[in-house]
């Protein structure tokens, strides 16, 4: 038995739902933070997480996790929270049947409006227990990296003048917080059938909408033509200033967890290659700030137009 098992075996042993039942219990993959395991009892399905190594170095706050999922799981848009066990920060949670996404499964035009529908119920969840700040985050994660000698691009600070100035212009046309997800892997949203669910709230908190747009759109590799269609379908109409907001919040995503992925490659016990992880986004991000389209992102933010 693996010692990952094992730990999952004695965790479902402190789970009341299934108390007294025959459990099954097998592993999930996606999970890039997590343990996910399917736990079968009886007839019944269920999901159960539990929570990674060191994740309070990711800037992850399990209270603030539980609360959003139980807010998010009220819109039908999360999964419902049966059982959580605050000793171990072990959450029980509804199993949603129903094929999980991929960049590919999501680059379509029907699948962008499916995506911006789901946004809409989610944020109009009520409100989230905390803030999420991508800028703030940034900060505090340089903070760990520094404290905890975490290895990250060369060239990472020399950008920081520039994310200042697009702070600066992601303000100009800034929305109200409302409750967002702002961690959307392709893997986090499945297809029921009737809308796509969105699963996973540990990085959950009260944003500008156009972070999870911009977020979605880096994560799913939209192309523009697809990024235009996600801001007329959210907004119900193209609004030029929003969807540069929205490109610009997806090179945010991209500077922000590269620093995320160079934690996890010292802290993580997951078996995956963080270091590429990192490194992958890191390039990516560096191809677009190296680009003209920065500067008309940044005018087009401002209200200053193409």
């Amino acid at each position: 038995m693996t010692q990952s098992l094992s730990r999952a075996e004695a965790a479902a042993g402190r789970v009341s739902l299934w108390r007294g039942k025959d459990v099954k219990i097998s592993p999930l993959s996606g999970g890039l933070t997590n343990e996910n395991y399917l736990v079968e009892a009886g007839r019944e399905r269920y999901v159960m997480r539990i929570p990674g190594t060191s994740t309070e170095l990711l800037s992850i706050d399990r209270v603030n996790e539980v609360y959003n999922a139980r807010a998010a799981a009220s819109t039908g848009i999360g999964p419902a929270v049966l059982e959580h066990v605050p000793q171990l920060d072990v959450m029980v949670l509804e199993f949603i049947p129903g094929p999980t996404m991929s960049a590919e499964t999501l680059q379509s035009e029907r699948m962008v409006r499916r995506m911006a529908e789901s946004f809409k119920r989610l944020h109009a969840a009520s409100p989230f227990l905390k803030a999420f700040d991508m800028f703030r985050l940034i900060e505090a994660y340089l903070q760990i990296v520094e404290e905890h000698q975490v290895r990250i691009p060369a060239d990472y600070r020399q950008r920081l003048p520039l994310l200042a100035e697009i702070e600066r212009a992601v303000r100009v046309g800034a929305l109200p917080n409302v409750s967002c997800h702002n961690d959307l892997l392709c893997e986090n949203f499945i297809d029921d059938g009737q809308c796509l669910r969105i699963v996973d709230y540990e990085l959950s908190g009260n944003n500008d909408a156009c972070f999870d747009l911009g977020n979605t759109a880096q994560e799913a590799s939209l192309d523009d033509e697809l990024r235009a269609v996600l801001c007329e379908a959210y907004f119900g109409r193209l609004d030029r200033q929003q969807l540069a907001r929205m490109n610009l919040f997806a090179l945010m995503s991209d500077v922000g967890w590269t620093l995320w992925g160079a934690i996890q490659a010292k802290i993580s016990t997951l078996d995956f290659d963080f270091t590429d992880y990192y490194t992958t986004r890191w390039n990516r991000a560096l191809t677009v700030m190296e680009s003209d389209r920065v500067a008309a992102w940044l005018r087009e933010a401002r209200g200053a137009g193409p």
